[in-house]
């Protein structure tokens, strides 16, 4: 649980955390919610994949990381993804496959990113963005760059493949400034997790690997933000990968396509089932940090952003295959949008 806080300026501090990073889960979420409403009304682009349950952990990544630093977030990352710095618009913009998205509507809408920012775009959800997440961090340390740290997101499914051992291998070896946060909602799409690993735990894999292991409640924005913070920080000082457990449960299906009715009872009835959205917004409240007023309030202005958004992108153009040059995005004149990696 979280340390008792030494003076009112380090209470102050961590409140204000606490409220930013439930700002961002809340926005996620109604984010997430008009993208599954536009799925239904066979609007959007592609399939649907929401974050419900994730966001505490999500946002944790996003609040924890700095300017400068690079993440490589996954599917159900959206509060990670706006309070890391993407913009509603890109969000939006790219599941409607609208021209004037990050992607120029040309990808899937969940591989979507702006790598000069420190997004990568995603190119699979099966541990692939560990190596890529390396290979930004020896590019920089190459550059002479130091200070910098990589956070990549996992699911439990992704650390039975052979990228995640590959990855990890390396990182340990080259002591890279890694975070790997790994979203143990205790499904591989429809696997559970005893028919994917043999071990009492995921954090357990970590020491074979000899890096640090923290796991934290995946439902509770205190211990994400105070674990996931330091497995950072650490980072940042030099000790190398730090492998982050979250223990979670997904409140939807695999996507929108699914009815996750594969998921046990038990467990949605367990703690683990609980919103993790619920959770922060009756700390909050409970510890007098923002009113109940205050927060309908607050949920009200991310509605109306979201419709903003929205109503705008629904009346943007798509790729014209006309006209577009459908060249890579890393060549001739939009490669402003891959400078700085």
């Amino acid at each position: 649980m979280l340390q008792t806080c030494e003076s009112e300026s380090d209470s102050a501090t961590w409140r204000e955390r606490f409220l930013e990073s439930y700002g961002w889960m809340l926005l996620a979420r109604v984010v997430d919610d008009k993208l599954g409403a536009l799925y239904r009304a066979g609007k959007g682009t592609g399939g649907v994949y929401l974050g419900a349950g994730q966001e505490a952990l999500s946002a944790a990544i996003g609040v924890s990381l700095e300017k400068g630093d690079v993440f490589a977030p996954l599917i159900r990352d959206g509060a990670g993804r706006l309070a890391f710095g993407e913009s509603v618009a890109d969000a939006i913009r790219t599941y409607l496959g609208s021209s004037l998205g990050p992607m120029r509507g040309r990808d899937g809408n969940v591989h979507r990113g702006r790598p000069a920012e420190g997004i990568l775009p995603m190119l699979s959800h099966l541990g692939a963005m560990v190596s890529v997440v390396n290979g930004v961090l020896m590019a920089r340390r190459s550059r002479g760059e130091s200070g910098v740290v990589g956070a990549a997101s996992l699911g439990d499914g992704a650390t039975s493949t052979g990228a995640f051992h590959e990855a990890l291998n390396q990182a340990a070896v080259e002591k890279l400034p890694l975070v790997l946060v790994v979203a143990n909602n205790r499904y591989a799409y429809s696997t559970p997790n005893e028919r994917q690993f043999a071990c009492r735990s995921l954090v357990d894999k970590a020491a074979g690997y000899g890096v640090r292991g923290r796991t934290c409640d995946g439902v509770d924005l205190e211990s994400c933000l105070e674990v996931v913070g330091g497995a950072v920080e650490a980072a940042r000082a030099g000790e190398g990968p730090q492998l982050v457990v979250a223990e979670l449960l997904r409140l939807c299906g695999h996507g929108e396509h699914d009815d996750a009715s594969y998921v046990a009872s038990d467990l949605k009835a367990s703690p683990l089932g609980r919103d993790c959205l619920e959770v922060a917004a009756r700390k909050a409240v409970g510890q007098g940090w923002i009113h109940a007023a205050e927060l309908e309030a607050l949920k009200a202005a991310k509605r109306e952003q979201v419709e903003t958004v929205v109503i705008e992108a629904l009346g943007e153009p798509s790729p014209d295959p006309y006209q577009e040059s459908w060249c890579a995005l890393a060549s001739k004149h939009l490669s402003e949008t891959h400078e700085g990696v």
